[in-house]
């Protein structure tokens, strides 16, 4: 049988349109794949269809997933979809028929023996791991020019591998509720923004779109370079180890931590 290649975005939304629109093919799933954009060679004795996102036919998967295999799966499969690897759509893809089809249910994750469940499995903890990271690094500054009674807008700018600010949006929504604070990913042109006291949304800017360096506040530049002060002065240079801090804290992170930048 002729092997069938849908081709989708690179997005949450484009999987899940995509598994509804294989779903909805009714040709089985042996030959049919989900492939995150175009390939530079085309296979021989394959179809190719191209899949625009839809709102509502992901709304109708996401849902389906949920009730049916329980919030646990439901997130890791998430979590393996914002990953930062071509084979991500596939994954997910063979995971859901290994659980609505193959039946495996809501213990899908577990059956590690199929090797699409280990992949989506791995992609999921990859960027479970690195919005973990997030957390702890993501360093915020206080821009300037604000009329805000509470202080101004906290921003803060990230380079994640993964896409990771649905992820990490709910935990500084939680702890900064009060605030307005805005996370920009650039690697993806994706700000997470959180007016004070209401939901945070998520925000995607044009491909010709451009991020200026923010003006930021003059309490902010000193408690920076105060903060700088700290940094090495509590430093022991007799125990200092380079390559155990970039263990611990890879280089794609101190690019954004205002204690690693030189003024």
């Amino acid at each position: 049988m002729e092997e069938k290649y849908l081709i989708c975005e690179d997005s949450l939304e484009g999987i899940f349109t995509g598994i509804y629109d294989a779903y909805a093919l009714r040709e089985g799933h042996e030959h049919l794949h989900i492939q995150m954009g175009e390939e530079e060679n085309l296979r021989l004795f394959a179809s190719y269809l191209h899949i625009l996102p839809d709102p509502v036919k992901t709304e109708k998967v996401a849902d389906t997933l949920e009730k049916r295999l329980g919030e646990h799966a439901y997130h890791a499969l998430c979590r393996a979809a914002a990953s930062c690897y071509p084979d991500k759509g596939e994954a997910v893809y063979k995971t859901v028929v290994d659980a609505l089809t193959a039946g495996s249910g809501r213990r899908v994750m577990e059956n590690l023996k199929n090797p699409y469940v280990a992949r989506c499995f791995e992609l999921a903890r990859f960027t479970a791991n690195e919005a973990h990271y997030e957390t702890e690094f993501i360093r915020f500054q206080e821009l300037a020019d604000t009329e805000t009674a509470n202080g101004g807008v906290l921003f803060s700018r990230i380079g994640p591998k993964n896409n990771v600010i649905p992820f990490i949006m709910p935990h500084f929504a939680d702890r900064l509720s009060i605030e307005n604070f805005m996370v920009y990913d650039e690697n993806r042109k994706l700000f997470g923004v959180h007016p004070a006291g209401e939901a945070w949304y998520l925000v995607t800017a044009g491909e010709a779109f451009v991020m200026q360096e923010p003006a930021r506040s003059e309490k902010e530049e000193e408690y920076q370079e105060l903060f700088r002060v700290f940094h090495r002065t509590i430093g022991i240079k007799s125990r200092e180890n380079k390559k155990l801090q970039r263990q611990m804290c890879a280089y794609r992170y101190q690019d954004y931590m205002v204690e690693f930048q030189q003024k």
